[in-house]
């Protein structure tokens, strides 16, 4: 199921650990101990915006479909169009590398409290 679609979206990131899923700023919001790492926009057509390390950003913006995230560009964010170039295995690939990402930045307790660790 894609990333693309709620159902998908919803089903595939909450076999993360840790993970919380909530309604805000009009995308369906996935986070790891309250720190976001990927979102789906509520409005058509559907994006991903998820956090990536600094070499995928640079491969992943040269992609069709595939631009900075606004607001979050910085940080090595991006926004994927359901019609990028990328599979929705490498679509999950890279959303599953943001939770780590995000993950990684919690502290030790919090982790081991999510069963990150």
């Amino acid at each position: 199921m894609s990333l693309f679609v709620r159902d998908g979206f919803d089903a595939a990131l909450t076999t993360l650990p840790g993970v919380t899923l909530v309604d805000q700023w009009e995308a369906r919001v996935a986070k790891v101990g309250g720190k976001v790492f990927c979102l789906l926009s509520d409005a058509a057509p559907h994006s991903l915006v998820f956090k990536c390390g600094e070499e995928s950003f640079d491969i992943l913006t040269s992609l069709t479909g595939v631009r900075q995230a606004a607001y979050f560009a910085k940080r090595q964010w991006v926004n994927v169009a359901a019609d990028s170039e990328l599979s929705d295995e490498d679509v999950l690939a890279y959303a599953k590398r943001s939770h780590a990402l995000v993950a990684k930045g919690l502290t030790k307790k919090l982790r081991v409290e999510l069963g990150i660790i």
